[in-house]
């Protein structure tokens, strides 16, 4: 399969490099900008297309690696060329292959391939990408075919639905961003105390990185430790009572979520109490 790419950032640069490392021929790169363009290929051994046609021309699968906002309007653009019998993948986390709308009516196939990794680093990101989680849909035509490509690499791919990426994403993003969001509440709350924001970091360091490592290597429910888990519900309401209201909901809330994993930790044990007191 020749593969070429719309689009020249951090996807771009990591999928691309990604698959070269491992025989895959990759035709080369078009971009809105022809130095980022003649960048990735250079870091890819492959080839600067300054015209789409050729691209398309050159390649049985195109890559779409742009913006999401500007996926719609890739797809414009390569409606009107020949890309009958093509395969035509984006690497949107959000959105799904419908984007590539009435593609049948051009005879093409259109997917939605996602690493579930951070890319961050158009010439570094790659290397991660043997340990990445790996999510697609669209047409059956073609979707063993993508699925068996980064399986043989390694990576473990699941499918899902169309319907599903919405969710799909918003789970990565909670796993993610929102985490982000907790830890930079935590550290404010410790800076009202008079930690200086250093300090702040510092302290929480152990916990989180700690913390981290044992989700990942034991799973939640054994991960989990604390107040909750411990069904210390005397704790729980002093917390309750001392913290500031913009704080207090989502403790609640996200406790809620942090109680049904006790549960599913220790089955015999009654969180009767707790949940009341987590519901008032």
């Amino acid at each position: 399969m020749d593969i070429g790419f719309i689009g020249a950032g951090k996807v771009g640069f990591s999928v691309g490099k990604y698959l070269t490392e491992r025989g895959i021929r990759v035709t080369g790169y078009y971009s809105r900008t022809p130095h980022s363009s003649q960048e990735a290929a250079e870091f890819t051994n492959s080839r600067q297309y300054l015209n789409l046609r050729q691209l398309v021309e050159d390649s049985d699968a195109i890559f779409v690696t742009v913006p999401d906002g500007a996926i719609a309007s890739v797809w414009e653009q390569l409606k009107m060329l020949p890309i009958q019998n093509k395969i035509i993948s984006h690497f949107s986390g959000s959105l799904s292959s419908a984007v590539f709308s009435d593609i049948g009516r051009y005879h093409a196939y259109g997917y939605s391939i996602h690493p579930l990794l951070a890319v961050n680093d158009k010439k570094n990101s790659y290397k991660d990408l043997s340990g990445a989680f790996f999510t697609m849909e669209g047409s059956p035509a073609h979707l063993d075919e993508l699925k068996h490509l980064f399986e043989r690499f390694g990576n473990t791919v699941e499918v899902i639905s169309a319907k599903d990426k919405i969710l799909y994403h918003a789970a990565a993003a909670i796993a993610s961003n929102l985490y982000v969001g907790l830890v930079s509440l935590s550290e404010n709350m410790l800076c009202s105390l008079g930690f200086t924001q250093k300090n702040a970091h510092k302290a929480l360091s152990p916990l989180i990185g700690g913390n981290a490592h044992n989700i990942v290597e034991y799973g939640t429910a054994r991960a989990l430790t604390g107040p909750i888990e411990r069904n210390d519900t005397g704790t729980v309401v002093n917390h309750l009572d001392h913290l500031p209201e913009d704080a207090k909901e989502i403790y609640r809330l996200l406790s809620l979520q942090v109680l049904k994993v006790a549960q599913q930790k220790n089955p015999e044990r009654d969180y009767e109490d707790m949940e009341e007191v987590l519901k008032r």
